[in-house]
């Protein structure tokens, strides 16, 4: 498991974001050398964990909890052929582009070492935005990458580092529950009737999805269920 590339993007106006400014981070391009990773600040003010890396809206992105994004080339590698197109890293806006990581099958609370010295843990899977849709350019993205299910995941900065393209990727910590990235994703978007089952995780969790599991069992009655296994099974290249 290593580090492809580490991804920043700099600000730039466009036409298809609602952002204050009208200008977007999402290009993400890969880095030379060293770059730092830490804890940015809470949401709504602190923004990318990665130095010089750009993140526009802080309504929906940045913070704590949404430091550094992830996704896998063993990922992009799928979309590529079905959109026929090439995707090179940091195409989906992720930070770190990794290799031989099942970054959508982690637990959430599930650690990462990436180099000598950062630390970092899975938090949630990335909800596709407007924004995302028409960097891309594809017709109903929203949709498409919502019902793929492999989206990639959020993480929170628990010790820093600095990192650069072929570090090694370590798992320090999996914890014993199952909520995946996957389930948890699946429980923010279409299948809100999972929400009890993420609970398993317990503070791991991104704060708003905890609220909205704790909230939805207030509602609908009920003790939280343990999550049993994989929520998806999914195969593609060098994934499981």
């Amino acid at each position: 498991m290593k580090l492809l590339t580490v991804n920043v993007g700099r600000p730039k106006a466009v036409d298809y974001t609602d952002a204050a400014g009208g200008v977007t981070g999402i290009d993400k391009r890969p880095a030379e050398g060293v770059v730092r990773v830490a804890d940015p600040g809470p949401k709504g003010r602190g923004a990318s964990g990665l130095a010089g890396d750009a993140v526009c809206d802080l309504r929906h992105h940045g913070g704590t909890d949404q430091a550094v994004y992830a996704f896998a080339r063993e990922d992009l590698d799928r979309w590529e052929k079905e959109l026929g197109r090439p995707l090179t890293n940091g195409s989906f806006g992720e930070n770190l582009t990794t290799s031989g990581l099942d970054v959508s099958g982690a637990r959430i609370g599930e650690r990462w070492r990436i180099g000598s010295t950062l630390v970092l843990e899975v938090t949630s899977g990335r909800i596709p935005c407007r924004t995302f849709a028409s960097w891309l350019g594809e017709k109903g993205w929203v949709k498409r990458f919502t019902q793929d299910c492999a989206p990639g995941a959020y993480l929170r900065v628990i010790e820093p580092g600095g990192i650069r393209a072929g570090d090694p990727v370590e798992i320090v910590h999996r914890p014993d529950h199952d909520v995946t990235v996957v389930l948890s994703f699946r429980a923010g978007t279409a299948e809100r009737t999972l929400l009890p089952q993420v609970l398993a995780a317990g503070e791991a969790l991104h704060p708003k999805q905890l609220k909205d599991a704790r909230e939805y069992v207030a509602k609908h009655g009920g003790a939280p269920v343990p999550a049993a296994g994989r929520a998806v099974a999914r195969t593609a290249d060098g994934l499981a």
